[in-house]
């Protein structure tokens, strides 16, 4: 049989706290997937309301409310960047005092999707008010 290496009480701590971190870490990386998917959903239904609507509108349909387009774009795609600008923020609190415990990275590839999308979300939510002007 073969000897069973004892190991002390802090290499024990040190490893549950390792996993712990990591756990965490793939908890913070879920949630801010899910800030992504949500706001990917606001962003792009926002958007293409606006373009159906103001397709409709350019075709000569009458709208009972002519800046409804407008409106419901706005809300939506602001809504949807709002939402991923404060996951993101959110995301890379924890994920900067996780060092405490152990050397993380923020840059991860959660985070920079997340990134773009709030560059994205904030690229239609401006083309929409250019449009305005």
């Amino acid at each position: 049989m073969t000897k069973v290496e004892a190991r002390s009480a802090n290499q024990l701590a040190e490893e549950r706290t390792d996993l712990a971190t990591t756990r965490t870490l793939m908890a913070a990386d879920r949630t801010l997937m899910a800030w992504t998917r949500t706001a990917l959903s606001m962003i792009s239904f926002g958007f293409t309301i606006y373009k159906l609507l103001e397709g409709f509108r350019e075709a000569g349909v009458h709208l009972a409310h002519p800046h409804s387009p407008r409106n419901i774009g706005l809300f939506l795609t602001g809504l949807g960047t709002v939402s991923m600008v404060l996951g993101t923020i959110e995301y890379w609190a924890l994920v900067a005092s996780l060092p405490e415990y152990h050397a993380v990275s923020v840059w991860r590839p959660t985070f920079f999707v997340a990134l773009v999308m709030a560059l994205s979300g904030s690229f239609l939510f401006m083309s929409i008010v250019v449009r305005l002007l």
